[in-house]
């Protein structure tokens, strides 16, 4: 278990709004910095490729939809990339050329239908796995779809079984323990929480799951996103939309990495693999210290589809 040292590394940065290239160009760079830093597991911020429009609209009363709204998500939904695709690629390639585990956080494009999602790759630039934020909050459920059980990946690596649980899904109890029951050692939190309240919340995870707990966070100014950007807060290049708070905790809930508020940054942390055991020790939500006689949670893994076709009875 022991074997391979991990050093994580989350990137506190802002795609450029509504330019998916630029952003890729950005992903490149950061991913290298990350990796000359020692890092070996790269973790980026929820929506990081697609972009997170904060303070939008869309156009939306109740009731009404407004046609600059539709404008808006035309120009969202043009942002927003296929999985797998030539965005995934860039990304990969990425990953490979810096020989790191790469989390990142992007906006699904499926048919008509757009998805906050964490996709996770190998050092081999390969897509190991993604998953799909299941319950949108508030009103990103207006722009965004809802995941299924289909994609609650935790994926074996050299590092330790890696998963991803997006932004306020960690505020989903039966999500955690899912989770958990999938062995999860490195629990990457993407997200664009940037409240104080939200370090006590992944020290919380980290000392029930007794896992490290690695979020990154944008750290995004209305200087990132495009002149006619109708965003409710200032309209000053130097106002900050989303301001950071990324942070790395240890699985007795010991502060690896304090989150700074201070701009764009990489912050990098050694972790010690075998702190997992030390704190199964005296608590395993999913082993000794369950009572599966008294709770039982089920999970529902199955992809869901609105449409399902079978092939008709053979003529005689």
């Amino acid at each position: 278990m022991e074997s391979t040292p991990v050093t994580a590394a989350v990137v506190q940065a802002a795609p450029f709004l509504f330019d998916t290239p630029r952003t890729l160009e950005k992903l490149v760079d950061l991913t290298s910095d990350a990796a000359r830093r020692g890092a070996n597991l790269v973790v980026f911020p929820e929506a990081f490729v697609g972009g997170y429009p904060k303070g939008l609209d869309f156009g939306a009363r109740l009731g009404i939809r407004l046609p600059e709204g539709r404008e808006d998500f035309r120009r969202y939904f043009g942002s927003a990339i296929a999985v797998p695709g030539p965005a995934t690629e860039a990304i990969g390639a990425a990953a490979s050329a810096a020989a790191v585990h790469l989390v990142v956080g992007v906006i699904e494009r499926d048919g008509g239908t757009l998805y906050c999602t964490a996709l996770m790759f190998g050092p081999d630039g390969r897509l190991l796995a993604k998953h799909r934020k299941l319950m949108p909050t508030a009103m990103e459920r207006l722009v965004w779809g809802f995941g299924d059980g289909s994609t609650l990946a935790v994926v074996d690596t050299p590092l330790g079984r890696l998963g991803s649980v997006i932004c306020w899904e960690n505020y989903m109890p039966l999500l955690r323990m899912a989770m958990y029951a999938k062995g999860i050692q490195l629990y990457c939190a993407p997200t664009v929480d940037d409240r104080d309240t939200w370090l006590p919340t992944m020290r919380t995870i980290a000392l029930e799951g007794r896992c490290f707990v690695i979020s990154a966070c944008q750290y995004l100014t209305r200087a990132d996103c495009p002149a006619d950007y109708r965003a409710i807060q200032d309209d000053e290049p130097a106002t900050v939309l989303i301001r950071g708070g990324s942070c790395i905790v240890g699985p007795l809930g010991n502060v690896l990495v304090e989150p700074s508020f201070d701009g764009e940054l990489i912050q990098v942390a050694e972790l010690d693999r075998g702190d997992i055991a030390r704190g199964k020790f005296d608590l395993d939500v999913v082993g000794h210290y369950a009572r599966p006689d008294i709770f039982h949670l089920h999970v529902n893994e199955q992809p869901l589809s609105a449409v399902s076709v079978s092939e008709g009875e053979p003529h005689v």
